[in-house]
């Protein structure tokens, strides 16, 4: 929260506080919202929910604009969040469809951790791009790539991906003409655009992403010596986990979890403790360099 705020907010309840982080989470990811957003989040009337928004117009006055005829709260330009997100913590309830946008929770330390990813994106550039997905908008981007550094480009972005490692956003790539993910760490600005992107542009066009691919892994045979540890690990029935997966984010997950992706298990190593038993499902899917010991027949 603002410096300028924090004196009135001390004198806010946790629950009104809640409700007022769940508006500022909405503007700034979805750039609008109702009252029956309130309503219904909160089960509670309208003349309440109109009371919220008056207080969190009062405590940000450059926050949001109010569209009568469309009896809408608009995203201003001048807005900045009334309360600070950790940008961690954010990516994860973004993941889960979590909205409230309150992360105090107490003053509890759980033993609890997890590895860090390379870097954290920067939860500003997420929310211009959740907002695009959202309403249907195209973005220009500044992005550098390890091929050609820093150059403006066109996306119509339709998902975010957390692949295990880092962020990604899949989107149609109008310099390329197709659908591609990107690195969310490597966009340094994003512009929401004003025309309707082509129906050749939507996510329904992006075959890689709408193809569900069947994966069958077991516990390998050559590296494994006891595999019912294994089976415990993952939830295996039978001595197999049955997944689907689309075929865009199916050679993260083969890489995040090491899995052999050769033909005869020849891959030797612990790190290697899953095999894929029915390689052949793979075919025609476009981003399998990065699985382990795959290779084109």
């Amino acid at each position: 929260m603002s410096d300028n705020n924090n004196k009135k907010i001390e004198d806010i309840s946790f629950a009104q506080k809640q409700r007022l982080a769940f508006i500022d989470f909405l503007l700034m990811f979805k750039g609008s919202f109702v009252r029956s957003d309130l309503t219904s989040k909160f089960e509670m009337g309208m003349a309440n929910a109109t009371r919220d928004i008056a207080l969190y117009r009062e405590l940000a006055p450059k926050n949001c604009d109010f569209d009568n005829p469309a009896k809408m709260y608009f995203q201003m330009k001048q807005f900045k969040p009334l309360f600070k997100l950790d940008a961690r913590k954010t990516l994860v309830k973004l993941a889960n469809d979590i909205t409230d946008g309150f992360d105090a929770i107490g003053d509890i330390n759980f033993p609890v951790d997890a590895p860090s990813q390379l870097n954290v994106p920067d939860i500003f550039i997420v929310a211009k791009l959740v907002q695009a997905i959202l309403n249907n908008k195209a973005v220009s981007i500044i992005y550098t790539s390890l091929s050609s550094g820093s150059a403006a480009r066109e996306l119509v972005p339709h998902s975010i991906i957390d692949n295990g490692l880092r962020w990604h956003v899949r989107a149609y790539d109008r310099k390329s003409n197709s659908f591609r993910d990107f690195v969310l760490t490597r966009i340094s600005k994003v512009t929401i655009k004003d025309d309707t992107p082509e129906s050749f542009e939507d996510k329904l066009e992006d075959h890689q992403w709408m193809r569900m691919m069947p994966l069958q892994l077991v516990p390998h045979p050559n590296n494994i010596e006891h595999p019912t540890a294994i089976q415990m690990d993952y939830g295996m029935d039978k001595g197999v986990l049955e997944l689907n997966i689309r075929a865009a984010l199916a050679g993260y997950l083969l890489r995040r979890w090491n899995v052999d992706c050769t033909e005869e298990a020849s891959l030797r190593g612990g790190e290697y403790q899953l095999w894929l038993r029915n390689r052949q499902t793979l075919y025609g899917a476009e981003n399998l360099t990065i699985a382990p010991g795959y290779k084109v027949d």
